[in-house]
């Protein structure tokens, strides 16, 4: 029986972690129960590490869906379970390594990071046509 449990945490993970890197930035930016009224402009005045944690909070949304479209499409054409795990949780590792270079403002690094992890749900396309 496959093992899907790893990839179904590691989607789990994926779409938590905007709030993650929303809870940094609250805290750095001394987010007050005030700020709830209008959370659009305390981020619209946020800088430095709260931006920044805002940042990756915004990049984590955008590259979510490629991700989970990437392991159920690779789920579903039956792609070999080892493969889609492990690559599966390089991306949660990559992304949690991405937002820590982010707001500790490693801008290359942060970079490299973001290719190495987009890498996993491309390479998941990528096994899904071979096996299709």
């Amino acid at each position: 029986m496959k093992d899907i449990a790893p990839a179904i945490y590691c989607m789990l993970i994926a779409s938590l972690l905007p709030l993650l890197w929303a809870w940094v930035g609250k805290f750095a930016g001394r987010f007050k129960v005030t700020d709830n009224q209008n959370p659009r402009a305390f981020w619209a005045n946020a800088q430095g590490l709260a931006a920044r944690a805002h940042a990756v909070q915004a990049n984590s949304y955008e590259t979510l869906p490629v991700f989970l479209s990437a392991v159920l499409i690779a789920e579903y054409m039956v792609v070999m379970q080892w493969a889609i795990n492990r690559l599966a949780i390089m991306y949660i590792v990559l992304r949690l390594l991405y937002g820590v270079a982010y707001v500790a403002n490693q801008a290359t690094l942060r970079s490299v990071l973001w290719v190495l992890s987009m890498a996993c749900p491309i390479l998941l396309f990528v096994l899904s046509v071979r096996v299709g």
